[in-house]
């Protein structure tokens, strides 16, 4: 287990600027609603994290269900990884849709799918007309290679929806504000996506 003593030092002393989250295994049982207490209580935790294609299990998977009553109960948004994930390993669990059944059954779950959803654009901007408390961010996805669908639904129904995120120091931040800010969008929406 790492040390999150060095993270959470840097958060104390930029408080405006770093907010603190860690990467859960679900698949161990009572040590990950443990972990989130500890980490939630001593280190002051904002967000929780899920990784499925690090398990091979999809989010609507049992495993996961004690996380995310945990997360509501601690007041933590959940990001989960979803679409191909760059590195050789299994994408079938990151599909957007296995989060359907996990967002009808707990609504009050505050998600975000992480590192945009690609292929799964369309499948994905559904859900999140769908359910008022799912959000994707577009973290380890370079701006400019949005598609044309998800800069339409930012620009129509989703300005709330998209989060801006770089992927730092792969994906430095100054290449993403940059790309991010010649993005075809409307009056107001450059903002609330940064």
């Amino acid at each position: 287990a790492h040390d999150p003593e060095p993270i959470a030092e840097i958060a104390r002393a930029f408080p405006a600027k770093f907010i603190c989250s860690a990467v859960i295994d679900p698949t161990t049982g009572m040590e990950a609603l443990r972990l989130l207490d500890r980490l939630a209580a001593k280190y002051a935790l904002r967000l929780a994290r899920i990784v499925p294609f690090l398990i091979n299990r999809p989010p609507n998977d049992k495993t996961y269900y004690p996380v995310y009553a945990k997360c509501i109960e601690l007041d933590l948004p959940i990001s989960i990884n979803t679409g191909i994930p760059g590195p050789p390993m299994p994408a079938e669990p990151q599909r957007p849709l296995y989060l359907d059944e996990v967002c009808l059954f707990f609504p009050e779950a505050k998600i975000v799918m992480a590192h945009g959803a690609d292929p799964w654009w369309g499948e994905a901007i559904r859900l999140l007309l769908k359910y008022p408390n799912l959000y994707m961010m577009t973290s380890a996805y370079a701006p400019k290679y949005l598609p044309p669908e998800l800069i339409h639904f930012m620009n129509t129904r989703g300005a709330h929806k998209i989060l801006f995120a770089s992927d730092h120091p792969v994906l430095s931040f100054e290449r993403c504000l940059e790309e991010a800010t010649a993005l075809p969008l409307r009056e107001g929406v450059l903002d609330r996506y940064l």
